[in-house]
């Protein structure tokens, strides 16, 4: 009986089951994806249920983890949140692009160039960028409003903005960690690189219960390790805006 009761202790301590997950779908895509054989090597009696019906600003209380996105705005709601990681906006254009329309050497020159957009630019109606100091851990030196450039295709849909901008449709402003590889093979280079948007930052939440399961608390660690868990953005090149604007 002693060694069927620590039988059973141990098998309870091990990850198991079906864990559900809310994230947004390019994280998902473009991040999430890329790790998930790591993470089910380490807990292969665990699975994932992930929902990535679009933005996700708050924890869902219908998922064992959301993966939330926030801007400058402070996380609000009854549920306990662990930082992943910051992501930066990134200017960008595919070659293609800048060598038939030229690379604008300032945000005003961007309104001589065909945007590729989020919906939300038809709302906002400017364009926030913020000039990179030349001191490393210091803020940003500069900031400069324009309007926002011409639209030659708005969408909510960030791997459409994504696809565009490299087929050569124009200039989009894309999260680092959406772009990071079309970055490194070359089908995106950055344009004003001295200069980027504002940042989100990522974090895993959970409804507030007393007791994490194991499970979540498995996956959530995970993603800390793998992302980091700090107020920097890994996706950028060393160096490059780790303080935050």
């Amino acid at each position: 009986m002693d060694d069927a009761d620590a039988l059973a202790g141990a098998s309870a301590k091990q990850p198991r089951g079906t864990l559900r997950v809310l994230c947004p779908p390019a994280f998902a895509a473009h991040q999430l994806a890329r790790h998930l054989p790591r993470f089910r090597a380490k807990h292969p009696q665990l699975g994932l249920e992930i929902a990535a019906p679009g933005a996700v600003d708050e924890a869902d209380q219908n998922f064992d983890v959301s993966i939330v996105s926030v801007g400058q705005q402070p996380l609000e709601g009854d549920f306990v949140a662990r930082r992943l990681a910051r992501s930066t906006f990134i200017v960008c254009a595919a070659p293609v692009y800048l060598k038939r329309r030229g690379r604008p050497d300032h945000p005003d020159e961007l309104l001589q160039h065909d945007g590729v957009l989020p919906a939300v630019s038809a709302v906002r109606r400017e364009l926030t960028l913020y000039r990179r100091s030349a001191d490393k851990g210091a803020k940003s030196s500069a900031v400069v409003t324009i309007p926002t450039p011409p639209a030659a295709l708005s969408t909510s849909h960030i791997d459409l903005l994504l696809a565009a901008a490299i087929a050569g449709l124009g200039i989009a402003g894309l999260p680092s960690f959406v772009v990071e590889e079309a970055l490194r093979d070359g089908r995106l280079e950055r344009v004003l690189p001295q200069w980027h948007g504002a940042s989100l930052t990522l974090y895993a939440a959970m409804p507030t219960r007393k007791h994490v399961p194991v499970r979540t608390r498995a996956f959530v660690d995970f993603l800390v390790s793998t992302f980091g868990g700090s107020d920097s953005d890994p996706w950028m090149p060393a160096g490059e805006l780790q303080s935050r604007r």
